[in-house]
């Protein structure tokens, strides 16, 4: 479920920027992407949020911001630095990655090396986890996270062909590391489906479900490829999810669809509803508004208007 839910979220040409500071700075990050991950290769200076209270960051460590708020990166609180706007002009990944960043303040003699990483959310998927995050998320040094910025180090200080492919893969890896660390973090409390799909039965079943569907599921189908009774599959899920497999499978398929809506303009409503297990447009139509509010044409009207 988790590999489902990150492929939501993928810095696929992100914005990238790596800049040696030497203070006071003071960097506005002001486009409010829906995850930034900022990590410090040397140094140290503060992660200052639109609304919360100011995370020291040093060497090693990393921040995951959740968005839509802005935030700071400054040497330290109350510096004296005018805030610089950092953004989408600040680097421009169709030019070349981490060799163009419009407005990045680079000072070869700097002490503070900061490595920062804006991932865009694409449709729905992505949604639960961003959801199970708090607004500033760290990470200690010291965990499997540590070679991942090695990399990023070494690769940000080239101009080599293929950069910006090589910078995504290594943000999406820094990404997963974090995640998984922060989730399994003593004393955190971790979103339900984090810790189910690691149970032997539960977990079973939502690979099931993730993998498959439009299959025609039932509670005992689904029990008996997961190998239990289909009361102790019942149970289970309940406890570890929180709602019934088949509640979940609904839900589950109508944040499939509603990718489908907006993402194959060319599909139609029946062409949507078979590819996510329904034989009929009505019946899809009728879980879809339950589960979303609205019918799935006036979803789609409503997401092409936003775009």
């Amino acid at each position: 479920m988790f590999s489902d839910l990150i492929r939501g979220v993928r810095s696929h040409g992100s914005l990238f920027g790596s800049t040696t500071l030497s203070p006071p700075w003071n960097l506005h990050f002001v486009d409010g992407a829906p995850l930034t991950l900022c990590a410090v290769l040397t140094g140290a200076g503060w992660i200052v949020p639109e609304d919360g209270p100011p995370e020291p960051l040093r060497a090693g460590e990393s921040v995951i911001v959740r968005g839509p708020a802005t935030f700071s990166f400054v040497d330290k609180i109350g510096t004296s630095a005018a805030p610089l706007a950092c953004g989408e002009h600040c680097a421009t990944p169709e030019q070349g990655g981490t060799r163009h960043r419009l407005g990045w303040v680079d000072d070869p003699g700097g002490e503070t090396t900061l490595i920062v990483g804006a991932y865009p959310v694409r449709g729905e998927i992505g949604r639960p986890l961003l959801d199970a995050l708090p607004a500033v998320l760290r990470v200690d040094a010291g965990g499997a996270g540590d070679p991942v910025l090695e990399h990023l180090a070494a690769e940000a200080a080239v101009d080599a062909p293929g950069q910006q492919v090589v910078l995504d893969r290594l943000l999406d890896w820094m990404l997963v590391c974090s995640l998984r660390e922060w989730f399994d973090r003593p004393g955190g409390e971790p979103p339900a489906w984090w810790a189910a799909q690691r149970d032997p039965v539960v977990g079973d079943a939502l690979r099931l479900l993730h993998t498959e569907p439009a299959a025609p599921w039932t509670v005992g189908s689904l029990a008996a490829r997961a190998g239990v009774s289909r009361s102790t599959l019942a149970k289970r899920f309940a406890d570890l999810v929180g709602e019934p497999p088949l509640t979940y499978l609904t839900r589950w398929r109508m944040t499939l669809a509603a990718d489908l809506l907006t993402g194959e303009e060319s599909a139609t409503i029946s062409d949507i509803a078979r590819t996510v297990g329904y034989s009929d447009a009505f019946g899809f139509s009728a879980a879809f508004k339950r589960v979303r509010g609205v019918n799935p044409s006036e979803f789609r009207r409503g997401a092409l208007q936003r775009s």
